[in-house]
């Protein structure tokens, strides 16, 4: 008999909803990828880098003409110098990012602080480090940090806390206020962070994204995750990166090399040559996708569904108490896929404990104009 290291883990609800969408033929807002192509240049670049040979292993640190672009962004946005060569690292994708910042200073009986609702990959890469997460949830209706609770979380145990901006369900984005107030919470205390800002350029109606890499005293002790994919709408690519200092940089490649070593070297060349020569796509993609939430939300106006339009990210939560109160979101979820062919996904898997009466499900707007108009056709029909 085998023992489980992750007796708690089964299919994700994201791949099941994909599948049950796929089955009857509905329309998946549910997993979090464009339905529409990506810049022609980025992939017309990388058949032009596999055709010219550049198919064996990049640095395991990653090519150094894609961590130079990554340091120059960093430097543009956030007003940081960081070193190319000892504080960015190219993964294959964010989630191994998060995984390896984990496994570099998380040890047995270490204790993390997760944000509930929080992405589910957190928990178990936790776990397999010997660590235990405690769930601080964030405080409804608005999703924000509920800071005496944080204060109740701390022990002598916390060895990390994982934040998320803009949030992954929610869209609610983290003030410099509230870093402030983190950095106060942790200031003297030997506790690392792992910032998750897969979504950083997906920021609305001319809001900033507030970046840990912009804080300085947080950035000390910080990995800051970012993602390619959701960036470029190339989510299949799985490449992302991770900017900290040079000493936890250090402690993260240590486990990086024994993961996965190195990312697909003809996507970082082709992700290389796309950021020099089009740095404008960082510039226009908060509006390129705000047209995409505000299509999706206008069209929504006229159905049962209520909402707060989301701050960033590509995902939209809707309460949906005013046309079936009597089933829970996982239910809903799946009447929703059966009964009226679009697929969500329930907001209660992002929690340890979801809060009794939760009625959120999440769509994702990444989608072409098509389909966004087909499925909230489907759904003010409810």
């Amino acid at each position: 008999m085998i023992t489980s290291k992750l007796p708690n883990v089964g299919t994700t609800i994201f791949t099941r909803m994909s599948q049950l969408a796929a089955e009857v033929g509905a329309i998946n807002l549910s997993q979090g990828f464009p339905d529409f192509s990506a810049p022609a240049a980025l992939c017309e670049a990388v058949g032009q880098h596999i055709a010219a040979g550049h198919n064996q292993y990049a640095p395991m640190t990653g090519l150094p003409a894609l961590r130079e672009q990554v340091a120059a962004k960093v430097a543009t946005f956030y007003g940081r110098a960081v070193s190319a060569d000892t504080e960015v690292t190219i993964t294959p994708g964010a989630t191994e990012a998060i995984f390896c910042a984990i496994q570099a200073v998380v040890r047995a009986g270490d204790e993390v602080i997760v944000l509930d609702p929080c992405y589910d990959s957190y928990e178990p890469s936790v776990e397999l480090a010997g660590g235990r997460c405690v769930h601080v949830p964030l405080a409804l209706p608005g999703f924000s940090i509920d800071w005496q609770r944080m204060r109740d979380a701390l022990s002598p145990r916390t060895r990390m806390i994982i934040i998320n901006s803009p949030h992954n369900p929610s869209g609610v984005l983290i003030s410099l206020a509230e870093l402030d107030q983190l950095a106060e919470l942790i200031r003297g205390r030997d506790i690392y962070l792992v910032s998750d800002e897969v979504y950083e350029h997906l920021v609305f109606d001319g809001v900033r994204h507030v970046s840990v890499l912009a804080h300085d005293e947080l950035y000390d002790r910080a990995f800051v995750v970012s993602s390619f994919g959701k960036t470029y709408h190339v989510t299949g690519w799985k490449t992302g990166y991770v900017v900290a200092p040079p000493a936890l940089s250090a402690e993260l490649r240590k486990v990086h090399q024994y993961v996965n070593f190195c990312g697909v070297t003809p996507l970082q060349w082709a992700l290389a040559d796309f950021m020099a020569a089009h740095p404008e796509h960082l510039a226009e993609l908060p509006g390129f996708y705000q047209a995409k939430r505000d299509l999706f939300c206008d069209l929504l106006v006229g159905s049962r569904f209520s909402f707060t339009r989301s701050a960033g990210t590509y995902f939209q939560l809707v309460d949906y108490s005013a046309i079936r109160d009597d089933l829970d979101d996982v239910a809903m979820s799946e009447w929703l896929t059966h009964e009226h062919g679009v697929a969500a996904i329930p907001v209660s898997v992002f929690y340890q404990q979801p809060p009794k009466d939760l009625r959120l499900v999440r769509f994702c707007f990444a989608k072409r104009e098509e389909t966004l108009r087909q499925a909230a056709e489907k759904l003010c029909a409810i």
